[in-house]
This record gives C-alpha cells, structure tokens and sequence, in this order.
C-alpha cells in the first residue's frame, strides 16, 4: 500500500502541476494580449498627437493672416463694401437672380434638320 500511496502523491503532484502549467500559460496569454492593445492604444494617440499638432500649425497659420491688414482690407472690402480711393464697388445680385436676367438659349436640338434618311422615310411615308 505504501507505493500506491507514492504513485498517487506523484500522479496528483503531475496534476497539480500540468494545471499550474496551464494557468501560468493563460495568465501569460492574457498578459501578452493586454500588451499589444496597450501599444495600439499607444500607436493611435501618438497619429492623434501628430494630427493635433498639425491642426494645430494650420490654425497658427490662419490666425497670423487675419492679424494682418490684408486680411483685415479683404474684409472691409467684401464685409463692408468700402473702398479705397478711386475705387468704386460693384455690387452683383445673388446666383438666382443673375440666372433670372440672362437670356435663355434655345435647344439646339430641337432646330436641327432631320437627317437624310428621316427625310427619305417622310417622302416614301414609311413609319417605324
């Protein structure tokens, strides 16, 4: 009886430690998903800082042309409708209504001749 009692302390000893195997391997699984979706989270913050920074020259860049005074003459002028002298400004009627005054141009179409064949077809009266 004793070295049934060894065979099955080492038996349930192989068992324990096939289970501890297993559980070190699914901890490590795990850990090395966590891993990777912490560097992808990592990756898309860094393309955001990159695409902030980007907007954020951009918005730079816009705001140093409307501190200028051409910006600020482009305005007056468009905004306002001043002028400088000798200028004069000319003021244009929205799209639907310049649409309104030009002429329509007839369907060209339309006034065509009909082709021989038509032609033909009319003087014999055939219909198709």
């Amino acid at each position: 009886m004793g070295e049934k009692l060894k065979q099955r302390l080492i038996k349930a000893r192989v068992y324990v430690l096939i289970i501890l195997v297993f559980l070190f391997g699914l901890s490590l699984f795990r850990n090395i998903l966590k891993v990777n979706e912490a560097k992808n989270r990592v990756q898309r913050e860094k393309e955001r800082v990159v695409k902030l920074e980007q907007e954020g020259r951009i918005l730079e860049e816009e705001l140093k042309k409307m501190q200028g005074n051409e910006y600020l003459e482009t305005q007056l002028r468009d905004k306002l409708g001043l002028a400088k002298k000798g200028e004069s400004v000319v003021i244009l009627p929205d799209s639907e209504t310049l649409k309104k005054l030009v002429p329509e141009i007839p369907d060209e179409k339309a006034h065509l001749p009909d082709p021989p064949y038509v032609k033909w077809l009319k003087i014999f009266d055939i219909k198709i």
